[in-house]
């Protein structure tokens, strides 16, 4: 069983059910699911640069990344409906767990001069999004590997909450936020 995945159902539940107020396991906040995305503007002209950033995601989370089109066509950025525009992955389960455990510990304190993560980042439902500017960060990519930086974006699925209640949970987890 993963590490962090223990340590929630162990020392973070009842926790969250004291400071809450909840007396059901299950009324208490959980994460369902992590999105790593990667949008690659000009995935179109240039196939190279989308194949690379599925080869990251990829090697970042463990599992085949899927390629992400466009919904709507738009003339300004020269992309029409159905032309892949990024890749995305879901975890699930232990892997997630697996995949948070190595983010908090590992990947963050990476980042050169991190102060810990924005507070501000919840969508009013509870879950949240961490945009990361280069994939440098993960120990699993090689700096001599990169051909060109890419960025993504991690959203954190979280049932049963509100940005109040998420907020709490990612503490207990061990996200720095800044204060």
């Amino acid at each position: 069983m993963a590490r962090l995945l223990d340590r929630y159902k162990t020392e973070i539940v009842p926790e969250l059910m004291k400071r809450l107020g909840r007396k059901n396991r299950m009324a208490v906040p959980r994460i369902e699911k992590i999105t790593v995305s990667a949008g690659v503007g000009n995935a179109r002209e240039n196939e190279a640069r989308l194949q690379e950033a599925m080869r990251t995601i990829g090697i970042i989370t463990g599992q085949k990344p899927i390629v992400t089109k466009a919904r709507v066509s738009v003339s300004g950025f020269k992309v029409r409906k159905g032309f892949p525009v990024g890749a995305k992955v879901t975890i699930r389960g232990p892997r997630m767990y697996e995949f948070l455990d190595r983010l908090i510990n590992t990947a963050l304190p990476r980042i050169r001069d991190f102060r810990g993560v924005s507070p501000d980042a919840f969508d009013g439902r509870g879950n949240y999004t961490l945009g990361i500017s280069e994939q440098a960060i993960f120990p699993e990519i090689t700096p001599d590997d990169i051909k060109q930086t890419q960025g993504f974006d991690i959203t954190i699925t979280i049932r049963n909450s509100s940005d109040k209640e998420s907020l709490e949970l990612l503490s207990l987890l061990g996200i720095p936020f800044r204060r």
